[in-house]
């Protein structure tokens, strides 16, 4: 049995529900991976940089909502992220931060930094997959250390594991799917009769679009997709800003109706193919008619067919995931690591 520190980055609802999932699957992790755990360390902008050693009581983590209940728990707080890792000696960082599409950044940095200080690094952000990938990977291959990431496209579907695991010597020709699911509930209220701004409003206080949805609505989140997929599968360096992007803000509740009602409804379709010039790819909106599986694809719900070398079509469909989907993606992570 060897227990692991862990350390959490951002403490919303990702790391909230992963340490939630350690919880409850703890037994388990004991009897038949070895492995047992202590959280000794939790960072965010709101909270600051909080560590306590001997490990923080999880009931009382999760509890805690406010800056004054963390205040009041026992540890220190630490001036920076480098003081922190001093204090936390983590041996798994979780990344869950805020994604900024532009840069990666702060999380590139955290990365960059667990792993120089000989820790694993998961992470849920997508920002330091797509701007910094080859480099971080690198890094934790000299440090002996694993950068792991399933938890960026699909959830915790297996997508980067089935590639780098299971298909070993395959080659991604391409792929063609619906990977963001707050355009797919948006468009799905459309069809239903509600304008735009009523479905938006409906997928925020269902907690599927954030309070400023820009990202998801004009193609960003589905291009950083993209993105991230072509640089770890299909190996080749790819940034979101060179995928080319058309949200669905132009679509009119008339349009989306009419396209449903023609057997050919809208979906935010992500596509990327191998060319002699290395790989174009584009996320914008395309009717798809329903004898494709992908015009069946809606809700929170995504799907992604592979073409290959050996499979010319290789399909994966997540139906209706929850948060519990994406902290199993980071817990997967986990456990890759520990038994590395």
């Amino acid at each position: 049995m060897k227990t692991f520190t862990l350390g959490l980055l951002g403490f919303g609802n990702v790391n909230r529900t992963l340490v939630e999932l350690l919880q409850r699957k703890d037994a388990e992790l004991r009897e038949r991976h070895g492995i047992a755990w202590r959280i000794t360390g939790v960072g965010s902008r709101r909270i600051g940089w909080r560590a306590n050693a001997e490990g923080f009581d999880v009931d009382e983590l999760l509890r805690s909502r406010s800056l004054d209940a963390f205040t009041g728990m026992r540890g220190q707080e630490c001036p920076s992220y480098r003081a922190w890792l001093d204090a936390v000696q983590p041996e798994v960082v979780f990344e869950a931060t805020a994604l900024n599409v532009e840069t990666g950044q702060p999380a590139i940095d955290h990365i960059r930094g667990a792993l120089e200080h000989g820790a694993h690094a998961i992470t849920a952000n997508k920002g330091p997959v797509v701007h910094a990938y080859e480099e971080l990977r690198d890094l934790a291959a000299r440090r002996g250390k694993q950068f792991l990431f399933e938890s960026t496209v699909m959830d915790g579907v297996p997508i980067f594991s089935l590639f780098r695991n299971t298909l070993p010597a395959i080659e991604v020709r391409g792929f063609k799917g619906i990977l963001n699911s707050t355009t797919n509930v948006i468009l799905s209220g459309m069809e239903r009769g509600l304008t735009f701004d009523e479905s938006l409003r409906q997928a925020q206080e269902l907690g599927v679009a954030e309070t400023d949805a820009s990202h998801d609505i004009d193609g960003w989140d589905a291009a950083v997709k993209v993105a991230a997929l072509v640089n770890v599968i299909m190996g080749v360096r790819l940034p979101p800003q060179k995928v080319e992007r058309e949200g669905i803000r132009r679509l009119t509740a008339e349009a989306v109706r009419s396209a449903r009602n023609a057997g050919a409804p809208y979906k935010l379709r992500c596509r990327a193919q191998r060319n002699e010039s290395g790989v174009s790819a584009s996320v914008c909106p395309e009717q798809i008619p329903l004898t494709d599986p992908m015009a069946l694809v809606d809700g929170t719900s995504s799907i992604i067919q592979f073409e290959t070398d050996i499979f010319p079509g290789l399909t994966i469909t997540e139906e209706n995931p929850g948060l519990y989907a994406t902290a199993y993606g980071m817990l997967a992570d986990f456990i890759r690591a520990a038994l590395s």
